[in-house]
């Protein structure tokens, strides 16, 4: 029995030993800077000092575009900020180019004129009666709701403790009631917010014209700046492609476009010095940059992945205490190019760890309402600036294999182009 045992003991932990060595095995996925780099030859802090300042310029070009995102947000508008300071500050040990863009940002009072915007946008919301932001707004709503409903449900189970009888097809209307009138009342205020928006951008415009003007014309400083160091590294422009607010800047060509949320988002590339002949694209990249930006999906096409982000997130140092899971299958390109974007390394605190209370009351679920179970987890590294969880559950009986993402400290910044995956 004793010799039985040990066998069986000692055939698990090898199975424990092979497991774990086959994940370290895995090899790492490489971003698109890693690519990039080896394709063309150039050094890391090459890239890396582009793709710093194209975070500064997605930062000012959205905050001049749609300023009410950011209004009664001080926490985030002040890690923003802090972000695009230290980013600027860093260019006093580059070139020349740089220490002047530097100059310029403290000459044009560019952080200034960002608050002024952003504190003009709260006046205008707040003499229309808008007081808070559309997530506190939406977390204020969910407890108003939940509070009576909690309370019915007490009641229901409380009354056959007395010998009450309780017809239990009331209990499940009160559950449909739990799944349908917060989703319902929500997504109501979601969209009077974005109305609200749509009615009022002209009037913020309107206060704001010299600010505005003077954070893009920074932009568009940034953006020549980032072109000439392109030219000179000899990298292909139509290699890099990002996404604005605004199309007007100068030597930029618009690839394609998506109305989102009651704006347009533009995805350009940078367009040579007239009379240049393009850089060639090498052969290893040709397949990748040839794809389409917005792939046109079947209807009947099944997503590849399900992408669930546990938004609301609550914990700190890589343990997660709360989180309210949200379906964003409809972001799974974004989350895709993200990913792609992010180096992959196994975590050092295992699932039970991260998530110690894992439970039916606090859980991941596959769209089929079974509680998932976690697999793997990954800590993603995206562009070296911002490091997430990637957890990864088993094939579950209906099918579907869940993929879910969370932050790893509540209080971590997060990248403005990242913001709507990982806002509730």
């Amino acid at each position: 029995m004793n010799e039985n045992e040990n066998s069986s003991s000692e055939q698990s932990e090898g199975t424990e030993k092979r497991d774990k060595k086959s994940r370290r095995l895995r090899p790492v996925r490489k971003t698109q800077s890693q690519v990039l780099q080896e394709a063309l030859n150039i050094q890391p802090e090459d890239l890396k000092d582009i793709e710093g300042k194209l975070s500064v310029i997605k930062f000012l070009d959205y905050v001049s575009q749609e300023p009410l995102d950011f209004a009664f947000k001080e926490r985030e508008v002040e890690q923003y900020t802090k972000k695009i300071v230290e980013r600027i500050n860093n260019f006093d040990s580059t070139t020349e180019e740089d220490k002047l863009l530097k100059k310029r940002f403290e000459e044009k009072r560019v952080l200034e004129a960002v608050n002024r915007i952003i504190t003009q946008a709260e006046e205008v919301a707040q003499s229309k009666g808008v007081k808070t932001s559309i997530e506190k707004k939406r977390r204020n709503l969910n407890l108003k709701i939940m509070a009576p409903l909690l309370g019915v449900a007490a009641v229901f189970l409380i009354l056959p403790f007395f010998g009450i009888g309780i017809d239990y097809t009331y209990m499940l209307i009160v559950m449909c009631a739990f799944c349908i009138v917060p989703q319902f009342i929500q997504n109501s205020a979601v969209k009077k917010w974005f109305r609200f928006k749509e009615e009022t951008r002209d009037d913020i415009y309107t206060k704001n014209r010299d600010d505005i003007l003077v954070v893009k014309s920074y932009v568009s400083e940034v953006l020549a700046n980032i072109r000439s160091n392109l030219l000179e590294l000899e990298v292909p422009l139509d290699l890099i492609k990002f996404s604005l607010y605004h199309r007007d800047y100068e030597d930029l060509k618009v690839i394609n476009q998506r109305q989102m949320r009651g704006l347009i988002e533009y995805y350009v590339s940078f367009e040579y010095p007239e009379g240049m002949e393009p850089f060639p694209i090498p052969e290893q990249l040709q397949q990748q940059y040839n794809q389409p930006i917005f792939p046109e999906k079947k209807r009947d096409e099944k997503p590849e992945k399900n992408f669930v982000v546990l938004t609301e997130m609550k914990g700190k140092d890589g343990v997660i205490t709360g989180f309210l899971p949200s379906l964003k299958d409809n972001l799974a390109d974004k989350i895709n190019q993200m990913l792609t974007d992010s180096e992959f390394t196994e975590s050092e605190l295992g699932f039970n760890e991260i998530i110690p209370n894992y439970s039916p009351d606090l859980a991941i679920y596959c769209i089929c309402g079974e509680v998932a179970n976690i697999e793997t987890v990954n800590v993603c590294n995206w562009k070296n600036e911002f490091k997430f969880y990637l957890f990864e559950g088993s094939p579950c009986d209906c099918g579907d294999q869940i993929y879910a993402i969370s932050l790893m400290d509540e209080s971590d910044y997060i990248p403005i182009e990242l913001q709507d995956i990982f806002s509730s």
